[in-house]
């Protein structure tokens, strides 16, 4: 699956990446490709706490949502 990431330029240095559509994930790094790796990495945690949470409130259910 793909999703949509935004680079920004960190004012310490480096690079912010946030996914647009997981906004809990965050990340960043000292270049663009860390920062792009990082995110990665945040957006499977994110998915994967949202999955466990989703476990405990009741059933799982996934459907398909046609791009634009």
């Amino acid at each position: 699956m793909q999703y949509t990431v935004v680079l920004t330029d960190a004012e310490e240095g480096g690079y912010t990446a946030h996914c647009l559509e997981l906004p809990a994930a965050i990340s960043e790094g000292d270049t663009r490709e860390e920062a792009l790796e990082n995110i990665k990495e945040a957006i499977q945690l994110v998915l994967e706490v949202t999955e466990e949470q989703a476990r405990v409130l009741g059933e799982i259910t996934k459907v398909d949502v046609a791009s634009v």
